[in-house]
């Protein structure tokens, strides 16, 4: 049984973990200029957080299956709270690299354990809820991460500009600490799987290698050995799929259904032209437009509207409408990114803007619950932590290959003035929209799905569980 401030604690670890993903972007200016930071160090402070971070997840959730959630959950805040503050006290650009990798570490050891608690812990219609919560959650915390980030530095609270939308962690981290003891049960699987130790270190360097091309490759002209190491990515992939563990780090029956790994790869999508889209819009707004932090993190705003009243709408919809809810908002930012290009390109008044960013939001919205839902229905509650784990893995996979892509497209643009660099930027984004409405087809019908039994979670006689909820709904 859920205790009352479950969901509220496990929530604020989810929000913490993508509001800092996100909160740089606005800080980058201010950032580069205090720490004489080139636009490859830029880019490391906010994709090396998402690589630590995605990489490590599938193995924060198997230790979360092994060593219990709750005491995964805490170690990782606890970790989380101290990088934060060696990250508010970097004195120089490496050492700020060095403390977002850090950051990131932990957030793989804290985030993984919310999805598990909840799949768990939540059943039903209850676990639809909360589920929706968690998405609505992420997407809060990344869109107003701006204005949040903007606030901070123009309120330079005792002089720390930047550094505030760091150091803002260590109260919540200290306040969510004393309660999880409180607050939150202790569940862990049934099993206690072995640790998969060369399994999870051919998937960090595959995912190391596939990014760290995108983001030192340009800069360098594109050597030798940015190609070597897509192409070594490619091979630790492949030595990962041919050998054989009892206990496999990723567990590929997940992979055995249509809806888990098609909607995984509509996750890994989507965030892959959120948080490109952020980074480069940030960075337009006060290098090409002269916005200090706190304007550009208002122009987030319309973006926040959008995405919450769409979350709102979007479980009811996805119960009436299914898979066409997530294709209707990759479609939405299609044309929304479509008309912010075109203002972009005809110099127009940000007022003009302000309709194109709320329809975006509004497909950020009507897309990203029921992209999870898809993901999380029928999954056993004894893959629940294995299945969180490659979930968020994918959420911030995409979110530092988006990152690294973007940055090749809007630095190698940027010779020809910031304005066209974010033109460029804005027609790769328009493409990843489109390939999500594309991908969204060939997810099956949520409306349809029948949960998933499982023979180590037979319902006792006492009470029969609440039936697996349909995606979304």
């Amino acid at each position: 049984m859920p205790r009352a401030g479950t969901l509220p604690l496990v929530l604020t670890g989810v929000f913490v973990t993508i509001l800092d993903f996100f909160i740089v972007n606005v800080a980058i200016p201010s950032t580069q200029q205090d720490l004489d930071a080139g636009p490859t160090a830029i880019e490391w402070v906010v994709a090396g957080y998402g690589l630590a971070y995605g990489s490590g997840l599938i193995l924060g959730s198997r230790l979360g299956d092994i060593h219990g959630r709750r005491r995964m959950f805490t170690l990782g805040l606890a970790l989380f709270t101290a990088a934060s503050v060696a990250c508010g006290l970097a004195p120089d650009a490496r050492t700020l690299v060095a403390a977002r990798i850090a950051q990131g570490i932990a957030a793989a050891l804290l985030a993984p354990q919310v999805l598990a608690i909840i799949r768990t812990v939540y059943a039903g219609a209850a676990q639809a809820r909360a589920i929706g919560a968690y998405a609505l959650t992420m997407g809060l915390a990344a869109v107003f991460g701006q204005l949040i980030g903007g606030a901070l530095i123009q309120a330079d609270l005792f002089g720390m500009g930047w550094r505030a939308c760091f150091l803002i962690n260590v109260p919540i981290g200290v306040v969510a600490l004393a309660a999880a003891k409180r607050v939150l049960p202790e569940s862990r699987a049934d099993t206690a799987p072995r640790l998969d130790l060369v399994g999870t270190v051919l998937i960090i360097l595959a995912l190391t290698a596939t990014l760290l091309p995108l983001i030192e490759g340009r800069e360098q002209g594109w050597p030798l050995w940015a190609w070597f190491s897509f192409v070594a990515s490619a091979l630790l992939l492949a030595g990962y799929a041919v050998r054989r563990h009892e206990s496999p780090i990723v567990d590929t029956a997940l992979f055995r259904e249509r809806a888990f790994t098609v909607g995984l790869f509509a996750n890994l999508v989507f965030t892959m032209g959120m948080a490109a889209y952020f980074l480069v819009f940030a960075l337009y707004m006060q290098q090409a437009r002269d916005l200090d932090a706190l304007q550009a993190g208002l122009i987030f705003t319309p973006i926040g509207a959008g995405y919450l009243a769409a979350s709102r709408a979007a479980p009811r919809l996805a119960a009436r409408h299914g898979r066409q809810v997530v294709a209707a908002g990759a479609v939405l930012r299609v044309l929304a990114l479509g008309g912010l290009l075109t203002a972009v390109g005809c110099d127009a008044s940000l007022l003009w803007m302000v309709p194109a960013l709320l329809a975006d939001g509004f497909g950020m919205g009507l897309a990203l619950a029921p992209i999870m839902g898809t993901v999380l229905a029928g999954v056993s509650p004894r893959h629940a932590g294995s299945a969180a784990g490659v979930l968020t893995t994918a959420q911030q996979v995409g979110g530092a290959l988006g990152v690294g892509i973007v940055g090749v497209v809007y630095y190698g643009a940027a010779d020809h003035g910031i304005t066209e660099a974010f033109r460029q930027s804005l027609i790769y984004l328009i493409a990843v929209a489109a390939a999500l409405g594309a991908i969204a087809q060939l997810l099956p019908d949520p409306r349809a799905a029948a949960p998933t039994p499982d023979p180590d979670h037979a319902p006792s006689t006492e009470a029969a569980p609440e039936p697996q909820p349909a995606a979304g709904s």
